[in-house]
């Protein structure tokens, strides 16, 4: 993945996280997945007053490229923080977001962009980030 793909996936994600739907928490975020034929897909974090029905962006995104048939994906860039701030902060996905992304990539090649700009940024496989994980190949 080149530096130019990561800086747009960042920059499609900072554009997903100005539609968050945070009034309870106020911390909005927002995700840009790369499918392996280049499309992304934008999600953003929705909340909901009784909390459990909550919805985090990664699986937003993740969500939204398998209802439109797209099973294979190379990277994911996550971007979040509370309304003041708006550059935000190092936004991590959450255990549940994680075991989603398992699901589909191989862990090893999947790239995790946690960024708070497109020049300030983190990256991980997610397997380092979900060691030991449990996945379709465990059902086999």
């Amino acid at each position: 993945m080149t530096e130019q793909q990561k800086k747009q996936l960042i920059r499609e994600a900072l554009l997903a996280r100005e539609n968050s739907y945070s009034p309870y928490s106020g911390y909005r975020v927002g995700a840009a997945l790369l499918a392996e034929d280049g499309r992304i897909f934008r999600g953003c974090n929705i909340e909901n007053a009784a909390y459990t029905p909550t919805n985090c962006a990664e699986r937003t995104a993740v969500f939204k490229a398998v209802s439109e048939g797209c099973r294979t994906f190379q990277a994911i860039a996550v971007v979040g923080g509370k309304e003041e701030k708006p550059s935000g902060d190092y936004a991590y996905p959450c255990g549940v977001c994680r075991q989603v992304l398992r699901e589909f990539v191989e862990v090893s090649q999947f790239v995790v962009i946690c960024a708070r700009s497109e020049e300030d940024y983190r990256e991980w496989t997610l397997g380092e980030l979900l060691p030991e994980s449990f996945g379709p190949a465990q059902l086999a």
